[in-house]
């Protein structure tokens, strides 16, 4: 079976060694990296909270470095409009150059990963994805109204 746990934990292994000497050079802990890239590739979201939904990292991980990125430029808080207890966080020109570079890591990794793999694999593992991806939100939704 294409998905199972040991999959998903080689991805995410190799994925950490990969990036490591990125977070190297700009002195960022793998959390740090991974917020700043969170919020470069997905600008829908936007909270700490969001970061804690999505990307599954503890809270109090977030928060330590979401308080690092901040004090050292990468990122801004601005107040969300009605809703005072909420900051929206923003990445800084400081933080592009990361970004971008974190892109080329990111597409360097899966070229690697899909070494090998023919166009027809590829497009037919590219379908059962969004099939799977589908039926995953289908099963949220229903358990959600149990």
């Amino acid at each position: 079976m294409f998905l199972n746990v040991e999959s998903a934990k080689m991805v995410l292994s190799a994925y950490s060694v990969v990036c490591k000497p990125l977070c190297k050079e700009f002195g960022l802990s793998q959390t740090a990296f991974d917020i700043l890239m969170f919020l470069g590739n997905n600008p829908k979201y936007k909270t700490a909270g969001e970061i804690v939904e999505v990307r599954r990292i503890k809270a109090n991980l977030v928060s330590v470095n979401v308080d690092r990125l901040v004090n050292e430029g990468y990122l801004i808080r601005k107040p969300i409009e009605g809703d005072r207890r909420k900051t929206e966080l923003v990445c800084t020109e400081k933080s592009q150059r990361i970004i971008t570079r974190g892109r080329e890591v990111q597409k360097a990794f899966f070229e690697k990963m899909f070494e090998n793999i023919d166009d027809e694999t590829r497009k037919a593992m590219n379908t059962a994805s969004e099939i799977i991806r589908n039926n995953l939100k289908k099963i949220s939704v229903e358990e959600d109204k149990k």
